[in-house]
């Protein structure tokens, strides 16, 4: 891994930024698992909105995971502001792509992304090698 970033010259400083690739990750992952969930059960659509919580929150739980592991300080912060940018990056790509209204769902979403995103943070944080 370290032989590509010195051939690409690419190598991320942000721990926040590197968490929201990692959600994305997740995110897609959970997108794959859902749709297959949803082609090969009875269930329907309508019943899906739980389960797309979930994955929202696995995936800001990931990114506050990776983001105040990378910190190696504040995991609360981090996690938390992982979250946030998550939801909002969200939020403004479904608006871009099909016009979304904002709905009472938005806010739940924002408050599971963001609890998921700290305790992750809080995880990783205390994962992360530090020389204390």
């Amino acid at each position: 891994m370290n032989s590509l970033s010195r051939v690409f010259g690419l190598r991320n400083a942000s721990p926040v930024a590197s968490g929201l690739y990692w959600s994305g990750i997740w995110l897609a992952i959970g997108a794959i698992v859902l749709s297959v969930m949803l082609m090969g059960s009875s269930l329907s659509e309508h019943n899906m909105l739980p389960w797309v919580f979930g994955v929202h929150g696995c995936a800001s739980l990931a990114g506050g995971f990776v983001s105040a592991k990378r910190s190696g300080r504040r995991g609360w912060y981090f996690g938390m502001a992982n979250g946030l940018l998550y939801t909002l990056l969200l939020l403004m790509i479904s608006f871009l792509a099909t016009d979304a209204n904002w709905t009472s769902t938005v806010p739940i979403l924002l408050l599971i992304t963001c609890l998921t995103g700290a305790f992750g943070g809080m995880l990783g944080v205390n994962a992360g090698t530090s020389s204390r």
